[in-house]
């Protein structure tokens, strides 16, 4: 560990010289707004390498999104806010409190136990830092989930709180149910879409794209797909899955099966609007049957 340290504390001292005089000019003109599209960006590289299980590139992008951490603390340390050492140390500080049953005498012999332990101790934080005043059953369960990560992650945690204090019916079929009960109720409302009714976006139909449909309408069909999408999140968290991970995956597999058509059609010298629908079709699935071997 003191290894460890010595290294750490290296790319602490580098991140220092660039932002010294005399160092970097663009690490200096940085600031906590504008490094925060790279930190976003860094981040979803990490989860990229770790969908493909490239332990060499996740080794790198880890290292890339320590530096966001190593930036930003030493952007606050010049502005007098704080240093790497308090973050260090608040983050010790954290895990250890928030981690009872291995640090204290608490039993927590499941994960659910675990979770349990974690919610009531960030309440009791949330609680103190407002200074005592009021109880942390007051405070709503869903406070802390931020509403500027993205919707899917938003809905998975919202759900998840929600579950924690029993919100959640225990049969999957009641989910699923209810998948089926939105796609109704998203059918019922394109029943009152403008003829010629819905078309994909790049189809030159009079009405399509969504063009004279009135805003009430448009607003109730929007609020069906964005309950369909919910329940198909809470789905996933249901079954223990990330709905983000899974959607990923589909993205790669699409990927995959889409330029595997486009190869096909390569090798045949046509391009997409030579072929209609039915042949784009049968493309697509000997793709489909090519990539499930």
């Amino acid at each position: 560990m003191a290894e460890t340290g010595i290294k750490f504390e290296r790319a602490v001292k580098i991140m220092a010289r660039l932002r010294a005089p005399g160092g970097c000019p663009w690490d200096r003109e940085q600031t906590f707004d504008s490094i925060k599209p790279f930190t976003l960006e860094e981040t979803y590289e990490v989860l990229e390498a770790i969908d493909n299980r490239d332990w060499e590139e996740l080794k790198g992008e880890l290292g890339d999104l320590l530096l966001q951490v190593l930036f930003y603390s030493e952007m606050a340390r010049e502005e007098k806010h704080f240093t790497i050492d308090d973050v260090l140390e608040r983050l010790a500080d954290k895990l250890i409190a928030r981690h009872p049953h291995v640090f204290g005498d608490v039993k927590a012999e499941t994960s659910a136990a675990v979770l349990r332990n974690w919610q009531a101790l960030k309440a009791e934080e949330k609680k103190q830092r407002a200074g005592g005043q009021g109880s942390a059953e007051s405070e709503s369960v869903l406070a802390g989930v931020s509403s500027r990560i993205p919707a899917v992650l938003e809905a998975y945690k919202l759900s998840s709180r929600a579950a924690h204090v029993g919100l959640e019916r225990p049969e999957i079929n009641y989910l699923l149910d209810k998948v089926e009960e939105e796609l109704e109720e998203l059918r019922e409302q394109l029943s009152h879409y403008p003829a010629p009714g819905p078309h994909p976006p790049n189809r030159e139909v009079a009405g399509a794209a969504g063009a004279g449909i009135p805003q009430e309408l448009r607003g109730r069909i929007e609020d069906e797909v964005g309950d369909l999408l919910f329940t198909a999140v809470n789905v996933a968290r249901y079954l223990q899955l990330d709905p983000e991970s899974a959607l990923r995956r589909t993205n790669r597999k699409f990927r995959r099966r889409f330029q595997q058509v486009e190869a096909m059609l390569q090798a045949r010298g046509v391009r997409f609007e030579q072929m209609g629908l039915a042949q784009l079709e049968e493309l697509w699935q000997s793709a489909k049957l090519e990539d499930s071997r």
